[in-house]
C-alpha cells in the first residue's frame, strides 16, 4: 500500500463513549448509523424459510433477484437503457474494495465523506484525491465517488450538479460510481439517482444501493450494483474467482424486500419524526442544522471545534460523531444519527432542553 491505513475513526470517540455511559440515565448512542428499528417480519421469515441452504449461491444473483433488482431499478431510480445487475456483500464492503478490483490510480472522493472511501483508494495503493461537488473543477482520474444524499450531511446534490459528474465520467472515459443508500430517505429534498439522468447510456456508470438501512438489513450484509452491462460482467468474473457470494437466503430476503414500499415508507418516516424532533432541541441549544435534506442524519455546527461540540453532548449522555472524521471541512460540525428508539430521541430532547 502507497499510504498508511488511517486509524479507525470511532476508537478515538471511545473516551467520550465512556463519558456518555456515566450519565445517570445512561447513555444514548447517536454516533453511528446503525439500524435499531427491527427487520420486518415478512423478510425474517423468508430468511428464516431459506436457512436449509447447503450449496453454494449463484455469484450473479438469482433469477428472482436479478429480476426484482432490475424492476426496481426502472421502476424507482429511472433507470434506462441497457444495464446490468449484481448482489453485493454490503455496500462498505464494494466502496472497499472496488479501487481493487478495477485497479485503480486515481480516485476522486467527496471533500466530506465517508472515510471508507479513502480507505478503498489506499487499500488499492491509489491516489485518494478530496474534490468539491463541482465536478467542473476535478481533475483527470480513472474512478469518482458520487454521494447524494450524502453521508454525513445529508445533502441531496441537484440536476444539474449529478449531469456535471455524468459529463466529467464522460469527458475522462472515467468510471463515476454514485453511491445512493439514502436515496428513498427523502425528507425536505428529493433524491434522485444518477441513473435517471444518463438518458440509457449507461457506459462507466454504477450506482450502488444497500437494504442495511432501507430495509433495517444492516446484518445481512445486502446490497447490489447496476449500471454499465459491460464493466459488471467483468466484475463478476472476477467475483467468480475470488468469492464474495452473497448467501442464499440473503438473495431470497432481498428479493422479498425489494418487492414491497410499505416498510420502507414506514421507516423513512421514524427517521424523519425524529430528526423533527432533535431538531429544534438542538437549534435552542445554539447548534446550526445544514443540509440534512434526506438520510439518517443532522449534520449540525456550532461554531467550535466538533470535540467540543461531542464533548457537550457526552456530559449529557448522548453520543454524537465529530465532522473531522468526514474530512478537514467537517472540522467544526458534528454528525447525530436517528438510529436510536423513539424513546431514546425523546430522551435526548430532554436532556438537551435541561
Amino acid at each position: 500500500m502507497r499510504g498508511q491505513l488511517p486509524d479507525f475513526p470511532w476508537d478515538a470517540l471511545a473516551p467520550y463513549g465512556d463519558t456518555a455511559r456515566s450519565h445517570p440515565k445512561g447513555i444514548i448512542d447517536l454516533s453511528q448509523g446503525t439500524p435499531v428499528d427491527p427487520t420486518p417480519e415478512f423478510i425474517q421469515q423468508v430468511f428464516r424459510d431459506a436457512s436449509n441452504s447447503p450449496s453454494y449461491p449463484v455469484t450473479a444473483g438469482t433469477p428472482e433477484l436479478r429480476l426484482a433488482i432490475k424492476k426496481w431499478a426502472t421502476e424507482r431510480l429511472g433507470a434506462t437503457g441497457d444495464f446490468d445487475v449484481l448482489p453485493l456483500i454490503g455496500s462498505k464492503e464494494l466502496v472497499a474494495w472496488l479501487p481493487t478490483i478495477l485497479e485503480s490510480k486515481r480516485v476522486l472522493i467527496p471533500e466530506i465523506a465517508y472515510p471508507t472511501y479513502h480507505v478503498g483508494a489506499v487499500l488499492a495503493g491509489a491516489d485518494s484525491i478530496p474534490v468539491a461537488i463541482d465536478a467542473k473543477s476535478w481533475p483527470a482520474a480513472d474512478l469518482a465517488w458520487l454521494n447524494s444524499p450524502s453521508n454525513p450531511t445529508g445533502r441531496v446534490h441537484s440536476d444539474a450538479e449529478i449531469k456535471a459528474c455524468i459529463d466529467w465520467s464522460r469527458a475522462n472515459n472515467a468510471l463515476l460510481v454514485s453511491d445512493e443508500c439514502y436515496l428513498e430517505f427523502e425528507h425536505t429534498a428529493q433524491p434522485v439517482s444518477v441513473l435517471s439522468h444518463t438518458g440509457g447510456n449507461n457506459t462507466n456508470v454504477l450506482a450502488i444501493h444497500s437494504l442495511s438501512k432501507r430495509s433495517s438489513m444492516a446484518g445481512y450484509r445486502a446490497a447490489f450494483m447496476i449500471g454499465d452491462a459491460e464493466l459488471i460482467a467483468r466484475i463478476r468474473e472476477i467475483r467468480k474467482h475470488g468469492g464474495m457470494m452473497v448467501p442464499l437466503p440473503v438473495q431470497k430476503a432481498m428479493t422479498v424486500a425489494l418487492s414491497d414500499d410499505k416498510h420502507v415508507a414506514e421507516q423513512r418516516a421514524r427517521y424523519n419524526a425524529r430528526k423533527d424532533a432533535l431538531r429544534p432541541a438542538l437549534e435552542a441549544a445554539g447548534f446550526a442544522i445544514e443540509f440534512s435534506n434526506a438520510g439518517l442524519y443532522l449534520w449540525c455546527t456550532r461554531n467550535e471545534d466538533s470535540w467540543e461540540s461531542v464533548a457537550w453532548l457526552a456530559n449529557r449522555g448522548i453520543l454524537a460523531t465529530p465532522g473531522s472524521f468526514y474530512g478537514s471541512q467537517g472540522a467544526r460540525h458534528i454528525r447525530i444519527a436517528m438510529t436510536a428508539t423513539d424513546a431514546q430521541i425523546a430522551d435526548a430532547v430532554q436532556r438537551i432542553k435541561a
